[in-house]
């Protein structure tokens, strides 16, 4: 099957107060650093900015990229998660190939980031978005996902860099 990778880089951003894909953490932006782990699957990448379907939060940015998408499936990832781990991206895919199903992310029970989409799925995700339900976990249901459950030890890779106090936690680690 052909998989595509879509890094969602539409937010407003308004916790962190700027735009969240051009912060640096170190010598990367927040968005080279998604960027970088997404090249390691040498897949076809794209970043998904603006939104088809604006102010719907990251359901706007799936729906756009599998709208728009000249691959089967298609990888999401937040550019949010700097930390996210090649690794683990090729078990979301080994997951899907395997199920035939979408694949997300479950971290402490809570459904997220990255996930893993069909393109024939758009239509549904156009649906919850003119319902106005725009939770991931809602999304997920659904879909009749599969999940990929992260293990307490490997909980770091999923943070997300949200306010500036995450990424002034974030920089101290480094």
């Amino acid at each position: 099957m052909e998989f595509g990778i879509c890094i969602l880089a539409g937010g407003l951003s308004r916790r962190m107060g700027r735009n969240k894909a051009a912060v640096r953490l170190g010598r990367l932006t927040l968005l080279q650093r998604v960027r970088k782990t997404a090249a390691e699957l040498e897949l076809p990448t794209r970043i998904i900015r603006p939104d088809l379907v604006p102010r719907c939060g990251p359901l706007g940015g799936i729906y756009t990229g599998l709208i728009t998408s000249r691959a089967a499936a298609e990888l999401f990832l937040a550019c949010d998660m700097p930390f996210i781990e090649g690794q683990f991206l090729r078990k979301l895919i080994d997951r899907f190939s395997k199920t035939g199903r979408p694949v997300f992310t479950r971290l402490n029970g809570v459904p997220g980031f990255p996930l893993l989409v069909p393109k024939s799925q758009a239509a549904t995700v156009l649906q919850h978005i003119e319902a106005q339900e725009l939770s991931i976990r809602g999304l997920a249901s659904a879909l009749r996902a599969v999940f990929i459950n992260v293990k307490s030890a490997d909980a770091s890779q999923f943070r997300n860099l949200n306010s500036p106090r995450d990424l002034k936690l974030a920089q101290q680690a480094a």
